[in-house]
């Protein structure tokens, strides 16, 4: 792999609110970096290796189930994109590097997507609320568009409300967002909120929703996997302590 295409934008989004809560996700990732979370989130630590491999298994078989058959013949726009590790995952499974983009606000995360990703990957640096990326990828474009724990930490319902709306006009009729957050508040992290289902209904008031509830408690899940990893799927198999929920809202045909 030798690095996405570089498609880099001044942020200038929509409105005040807008350009504000992007500065706030921006300090909200700087602490998070400060304080070594990425550590958490990488692959080399067991429970995040056994809650990315039960969601890979489940969008697959959400996919499947949907129809979404041939990797290859779809448009994927990832937004919220961060280093590029989900977007590896849509390779693998076969999407096309030349229909695949990524939208990253973080400058540095943007660029390790560019490096660890093939050329034709279009990353852009870019708020998804800027009116010049708006005009850059056309409406009713995509068959996919990823956000991974990506309103999570947006704070403000305004900014959710419109990144929603316009990643829904991004998608194509037959289309969907696949979607992944989590749903509880984290009271020992006021920079991120979870997205209820209730909320997300109203986020995408006219998608057709299927919705199931999958990642095991992070807490619970990090000590049971110092102990051993197989204890993830027992555990994860009781749902009342699975933290997050993995959605697919597809956009009815005209």
């Amino acid at each position: 792999m030798t690095g996405g295409t570089d498609h880099t934008r001044k942020a200038e989004p929509s409105d005040a609110s807008a350009q504000t809560e992007a500065l706030n996700v921006r300090g909200r990732y700087a602490r998070r970096d400060a304080a070594g979370d990425a550590e958490r989130y990488s692959l080399s630590d067991p429970y995040a290796r056994a809650a990315w491999q039960e969601r890979q298994i489940k969008v697959q078989a959400l996919l499947a189930a949907a129809q979404f058959a041939d990797w290859s013949a779809l448009d994927v726009l990832d937004v919220g994109c961060g280093a590029g590790r989900n977007m590896q995952d849509w390779l693998q499974l076969g999407v096309q590097p030349e229909r695949l983009q990524g939208i990253e606000l973080l400058p540095e995360r943007a660029a390790t997507a560019r490096s660890v990703l093939p050329e034709a990957c279009r990353i852009w640096n870019a708020d998804a609320l800027d009116p010049a990326l708006q005009q850059s990828i056309a409406p009713q474009s995509q068959d996919l568009a990823v956000l991974f724990t990506v309103f999570s930490s947006i704070l403000s319902p305004t900014v959710q409300q419109q990144l929603a709306q316009q990643v829904w006009r991004w998608v194509k009729p037959g289309g969907a967002v696949l979607w992944h957050d989590f749903i509880y508040n984290n009271p020992r992290n006021a920079d991120v909120r979870g997205v209820t289902v209730k909320q997300l209904r109203a986020l995408f008031p006219d998608a057709e929703m299927t919705v199931q509830r999958v990642t095991l408690a992070p807490p619970l899940g990090r000590i049971a996997c110092r102990v051993s990893p197989a204890l993830y799927p027992v555990l994860n198999s009781i749902p009342l302590l699975r933290t997050h929920v993995l959605c697919l809202l597809r956009k009815p045909l005209p």
